[in-house]
């Protein structure tokens, strides 16, 4: 009898731990990941000055590329050498990629069901038992991921050679904002940023665009995708997802506009034309974009606690966006209509979600909001700095977004570790965590009879 092949027995362990526990395969991936990446960072070749990078600013730039944040404790564009700043943008690739298809290989365990495309999308319809075409959905992902951001690319390239830089330079930079806006890092290849381009919309547009399609999630993308002539047939996740979405991106920009429309630091000095690009701009990085065309920390506290809210929902669902996420954000708001109808169900799109979901979504924001607490509290013992820019940073952190009020690169070495913790719980936390109590599924012979506490 043929003994099974290395990639037959490892087929069946990815299986295996997928099903038992869902968490263990996140974390695992994602630490080894971070590690690599780490270890690539710490070498001579990957700083651009003299020696090699402290352990604790190796860990963090890792951490925050594999994790798609964008936070740093270092400028990337002259801290690093070229090879360094190759090494981030592959972390951030595979990281941005493996976010997209652990959420889906976890989605999948969950509901054990498999398949391509509509299958995952429509799991209703299928009842697949096995993680066998693991490869198949990863090809699909890495396509779709790379055919955006080549797009985006051939987008910002003509740009970058007409404001006068360099063929091989506007090619690096347009390269490098494609990859990062998309799989929503926030990190730029330069020290200004994209300060010197708050007014352009050429630059503007492809990576604020990006940024949004990007937070929308892959079964979001494909399902637009393969119905986009019939937006009656989406799922109800994708309607809920994009509603919720453009949403919080109209209330969010009007608000920061208004909010910044007369601080000579940030919008005052704008023009109504560039007024109205910075503000959607602002508005769409909390989504966890990270990116910045006006000074963060020049902002309003107002516009700040704003930022917090958005910053905490986050973006889709099986995206490259953290934060508890819009799906869980739209749920919670549709009981609480609900509640207050009297209404026995929690309806939408002509949809009955079930309670379960609720459930979830409450667990989720409940342990989102424990981490952030924690970590704010850990924090400002560490630091002594005030709670508002502590706030801010720990929950860009948690929903690596990666705006920053600019203190992370004088933090501690402990805030740093901290924050390094952090990234990796928002990363992969909500996601494990939500798998797991998905997977929670106990059938019980006897049941309590019911008794209803007082609420509120």
């Amino acid at each position: 009898m043929a003994l099974p092949s290395p990639m037959l027995r490892a087929r069946e362990l990815v299986d295996q731990v997928a099903r038992q526990s869902p968490a263990r395969l996140a974390l695992g991936v994602f630490a080894s990941v971070i590690a690599v990446f780490t270890a690539l960072l710490s070498t001579p070749q990957a700083r651009a000055g003299e020696g090699q990078a402290p352990f604790v600013d190796a860990l963090f730039t890792a951490a925050s590329a594999v994790c798609v944040t964008g936070l740093t404790t270092v400028d990337t564009g002259t801290y690093w050498s070229t090879f360094g700043q190759v090494v981030i943008l592959v972390a951030i690739k595979v990281g941005g990629l493996g976010v997209m298809t652990l959420a889906s290989l976890l989605g999948i365990a969950v509901s054990r069901r498999i398949g391509l495309t509509q299958k995952m999308l429509t799991a209703s319809e299928t009842r697949s038992a096995g993680l066998g075409e693991v490869g198949s959905l990863l090809r699909v992902v890495i396509i779709t991921a790379t055919s955006l951001e080549v797009v985006i690319a051939l987008a910002l390239i003509p740009r970058f050679a007409m404001v006068g830089e360099d063929f091989g330079e506007a090619v690096w930079h347009g390269v490098f904002y494609a990859v990062s806006a998309f799989n929503n890092a926030g990190f730029v290849p330069t020290a200004e940023g994209l300060a010197p381009y708050t007014g352009d919309w050429w630059i503007s547009m492809p990576i604020l665009i990006g940024v949004f399609i990007g937070s929308l999630g892959f079964p979001v993308i494909l399902n637009i995708a393969q119905r986009r002539t019939n937006a009656r047939r989406w799922s109800l996740h994708t309607k809920l997802t994009l509603t919720t979405s453009v949403g919080l991106v109209l209330v969010g920009s009007l608000l920061i506009g208004l909010f910044e429309a007369r601080n000579p630091a940030t919008m005052g000095p704008l023009d109504v034309p560039t007024k109205i690009l910075a503000s959607l701009f602002a508005g769409v990085m909390p989504r966890s974009g990270g990116f910045s065309t006006v000074d963060i920390s020049q902002m309003h506290e107002a516009t700040w606690l704003l930022t917090d809210a958005l910053m905490f929902v986050g973006g889709g669902s099986a995206s490259t966006a953290g934060g508890i996420k819009v799906t869980t954000l739209a749920v919670m708001l549709l009981a609480i209509l609900s509640e207050a109808r009297g209404d026995r169900d929690v309806e939408a799109f002509g949809r009955r979600i079930p309670r379960e979901s609720l459930r979830l979504a409450v667990a989720v924001v409940f342990i989102g909001a424990t981490a952030v607490l924690v970590s704010t509290l850990l924090l400002l013992e560490i630091t002594g700095e005030s709670l508002d820019v502590v706030l801010f940073e720990t929950l860009s952190a948690f929903a690596t977004v990666g705006l920053s009020t600019g203190i992370t690169p004088r933090l501690p070495d402990e805030a740093k570790y901290v924050l390094t913790v952090l990234m990796f719980v928002g990363r992969t936390g909500t996601m494990t965590v939500a798998a797991a109590l998905a997977l929670r599924d106990r059938r019980r012979v006897i049941r309590y009879p019911e008794e209803r506490p007082i609420i509120g």
